[in-house]
């Protein structure tokens, strides 16, 4: 009986470890992402995951209007929002 116990030993401990290393940082991050892209509101300066720079015009369900520059606007998909800048980066 201990020498089955011993042997699963390792497969648990580098379980828990991959757990800590990869699965936990992940899921914080995908949160993180979640919380922002809810948070979105008109005017925010944003940049894309396509490295994309513009100001948010309109706010739909799943897209958003993005003024790229001025008279140009695109739409995106709400998901393709890597970051949230400070406002007045964009001139």
């Amino acid at each position: 009986m201990m020498s089955s116990v011993t042997s699963l030993l390792p497969l648990v401990l580098m379980f828990v470890v991959l757990y800590f290393v990869m699965i936990r940082p992940q899921m914080k991050r995908q949160k993180e992402h979640r919380t922002m892209i809810e948070a979105l509101a008109k005017g925010d300066e944003i940049a894309t995951t396509g490295g994309m720079l513009g100001r948010v015009t309109k706010l739909g369900d799943n897209f958003l209007n993005l003024e790229v520059a001025q008279g140009v606007e695109v739409q995106v998909q709400r998901a393709a929002v890597a970051q949230v800048l400070p406002k007045g980066t964009i001139k």
